[in-house]
């Protein structure tokens, strides 16, 4: 099996950067960009988010299709130009409907523990234990989304999880250089999970099933 590539910091800051659009809007290709590092970094933290990575590569997976179809691709450019669409042809309300909405949804979830994380994650020495950090970034994000036997398996696993320092070097290939930019990841990051929640709102779409 192939090794995981490290996880770039420093590209998602950038990509999430280029991501925006106009005053409230995402762009679709750029987001997936990042979440495709992203993805890597559920994959390089261990088991203990094996199930996240796979449901994430999935969820990639729909929406790629949704642009790479040239019928449909304009309706996902962005995320304002997918939640009109879907929203204005009752497609959400369609059973058999694969709906782009309802999977970044999930997408948005999962950046909320990754910012929670890696917030808390940089307030930590070296030498300190990462599983209550996790523990606490977890039960205030995913937690709430995920089922009580998922909840205990993650909660259980996250006692493996290393020092700061040995989980730094497990996924970042470059440690000081993603250290110095960590600042400036989680601030682009914040912007794009807030306005991506701002449009959850307007749109009435937080409650997709």
């Amino acid at each position: 099996m192939a090794a995981v590539e490290r996880f770039d910091i420093e590209k998602v800051t950038q990509v999430f950067q280029d991501s925006l659009r106009e005053e409230d809007d995402i762009v679709m290709d750029e987001y997936l960009k990042a979440y495709e590092e992203i993805n890597k970094f559920f994959t390089l933290i261990g088991s203990v988010f094996g199930f996240v990575s796979s449901d994430v590569r999935a969820k990639i997976d729909i929406l790629t299709t949704f642009r790479k179809d040239d019928a449909k691709a304009e309706n996902f450019l962005t995320f304002k130009t997918m939640m009109s669409y879907e929203k204005d042809n009752g497609l959400l309300k369609d059973s058999k409907y694969v709906s782009g909405s309802r999977t970044l949804l999930r997408l948005h979830r999962g950046l909320e523990f990754v910012y929670e994380f890696l917030l808390k994650l940089a307030e930590l020495a070296e030498n300190d234990k990462v599983h209550q950090t996790c523990k606490l970034a977890y039960e205030s994000t995913l937690a709430k989304h995920h089922p009580w036997v998922v909840r205990k398996g993650a909660l259980v696993a996250m006692y493996a999880l290393p020092t700061q320092g040995e989980l730094l070097k497990r996924v970042c290939s470059n440690v000081p250089r993603a250290i110095e930019i960590l600042p400036e990841m989680l601030k682009n990051t914040k912007v794009v999970y807030d306005r991506t929640h701002a449009l959850y709102t307007i749109y009435d779409l937080h409650a997709l099933p």
